[in-house]
């Protein structure tokens, strides 16, 4: 699953085709695409339309198209196979209309150089010059990715974001190895990068700081205007339905789990539903309720820390081992 949609595989249509129906079935339009994936609007023009000869190197079309398949969520091979073969098609019927001076123009030059013999000594150092090139372009790409500042796409909200609600999800995807902060509160990034918060907002205008930091200390910043009309009023008014909720919040089997040191890899689930699997940040802290039992995997045992109804239960395990299987239910003793 990547930027919140579903991977699956598309039909046998042109590249421009498939595009327009990926991003109509997800109601998506070009601006949002080039304003998420970075790619310039009229390249992605282009490919709707098949318009290659239009289009940048090879290689940088390949980028895009990557860029794109993770947006949309489907397998950037697709894409790129339907790319290759229509480029292929298209320069086909370009080298077919030049027609037969081009024919000639070939046969003269076949003629011209007939004199010139390719030995295994050239076709050997021409090998080897490709490779090193190839080899050199490669790393210096490499070089740049990892050096370069980290990817920072935020999927929710949008800019300038009108709410009635006293907090907002700030929901969105950076690179795997990078960290996030929100107002320089560190939040968790699960195993493909994504990453998801809710956080408390006043009434009036909010400004929140999105920062991504990868292991470089590169980063990319973004920045929200998001304003909430939520009242004191409203807030009178849900004092009952709060009361309620409290006492139902009574109830509940509550679990904290704090990691130290991290980061740590963790999985849990609630009456039997998993709701959190992914990597927890040294300090993180995060909270669980259910209302029969709560079960827990962590990858290293010694440093991840219970709290339990609110009773402090320590560590997982006294050794870093994975743990597999740790049940909390109204039977648990502490």
């Amino acid at each position: 699953m990547q930027n919140g949609f579903t991977k699956k595989s598309v039909g046998t249509m042109t590249l421009g085709e498939k595009l327009k129906k990926l991003r109509s079935e997800r109601r998506i339009s070009l601006n949002e695409v080039s304003r998420y994936t970075r790619i310039p609007l009229k390249y992605l023009e282009y490919l709707d339309e098949g318009n290659y000869a239009k289009l940048p190197a090879d290689v940088y079309v390949k980028g895009f198209l990557k860029n794109y398949a993770d947006f949309l969520g489907v397998d950037e091979k697709i894409f790129i196979k339907s790319y290759e073969k229509e480029r292929g098609i298209s320069k086909s019927i370009e080298k077919i209309k030049r027609g037969s001076d081009d024919d000639k123009k070939n046969r003269l030059e076949s003629i011209s150089i007939s004199s010139y013999v390719i030995t295994p000594k050239i076709i050997i150092t021409f090998v080897v010059v490709i490779l090193i090139i190839v080899g050199i372009g490669y790393l210096y790409r490499e070089f740049g990715s990892f050096s370069g500042a980290p990817r920072l796409i935020v999927l929710s909200p949008e800019k300038n974001y009108i709410t009635n609600d006293d907090s907002v999800v700030i929901e969105g995807v950076t690179e795997v190895d990078a960290k996030v902060y929100i107002n320089e509160q560190p939040i968790i990034v699960n195993d493909e990068g994504k990453f998801r918060e809710n956080v408390a907002i006043q009434s009036g205008n909010n400004t929140k700081n999105i920062k991504a930091i990868n292991r470089f200390n590169k980063q990319t910043e973004e920045t929200l205007m998001v304003q909430s009309n939520f009242s004191q009023k409203e807030i009178s008014n849900l004092g009952e339905e709060f009361i309620n909720r409290e006492i139902n919040d009574e109830k509940k089997l509550k679990l904290e789990i704090r990691v130290d040191p991290g980061p740590v890899w963790l999985s849990v689930e609630t009456d039997g539903n998993l709701v959190f699997s992914g990597t927890m940040l040294a300090g993180a802290i995060q909270s669980f309720e259910a209302s029969e039992k709560i079960n827990v995997n962590s990858g290293k045992g010694n440093a991840t820390f219970i709290k339990f109804n609110g009773k402090e239960i320590g560590p997982l395990s006294q050794d870093p081992i994975t743990v597999r299987g740790v049940v909390f239910d109204r039977n648990t003793k502490y």
